[in-house]
């Protein structure tokens, strides 16, 4: 058990029988009546943001997490199959629970983000950035480059994003993986 004026971002805890993690707090002391903490908490499993105010000394069922790095070997239906990069344990992780699942290639590492008492995995990230190579889009007109316009882009993945005019096929790509947008051309 913590104390709501312990929340900081990150802090996962029990509520209403449901998991969520902490994405924004603010301790507010106003001029009159009771301290108290403005939270944002984010649902571990539907994702759903909700905002709640803890009273300063109320007490929260907190939840011990683990991060690990796993890496991706391949999908399995609607499940992604993932190997603990330390006891090289295999484990299914759904679809769904994967952060920027589409921008996935074999042999990317994730951090697998676990509940610490029952073993059960509550989220897999990918890093904020990955390079990935254009499979396939328009060629861009010479001299077409006074606007910013954008064209659709297949990557390597499968994934279809917007990028710029002048990219075209076989051109390396950083990818943001949590809005899927374009970041840069690189030589990797």
């Amino acid at each position: 058990m913590i104390n709501a004026q312990d929340i900081k971002n990150g802090t996962c805890i029990r509520m209403d029988g449901r998991l969520y993690f902490c994405v924004e707090f603010l301790h507010v002391k106003p001029g009159k009546g009771n301290t108290f903490m403005r939270t944002k908490l984010k649902d571990v499993v539907d994702g759903r943001v909700l905002e709640r105010r803890f009273n300063i000394g109320e007490k929260l069922e907190d939840v011990r997490v683990e991060r690990r790095p796993f890496q991706y070997l391949y999908a399995d239906g609607g499940d992604d199959i993932f190997m603990n990069n330390e006891t090289f344990e295999q484990i299914p992780i759904s679809k769904d629970l994967v952060t920027g699942a589409a921008f996935m290639k074999e042999g990317d590492t994730v951090e697998v983000v676990s509940d610490a008492s029952t073993e059960t995995v509550l989220y897999a990230e990918m890093p904020i950035k990955t390079v990935l190579r254009v499979t396939y889009t328009e060629p861009g007109i010479k001299g077409d480059t006074a606007t910013n316009t954008l064209k659709p882009a297949t990557l390597e993945t499968g994934a279809e994003i917007r990028v710029p005019l002048f990219v075209n096929e076989g051109d390396m790509l950083e990818i943001d993986t949590r809005t899927g947008s374009y970041i840069s051309r690189t030589k990797a």
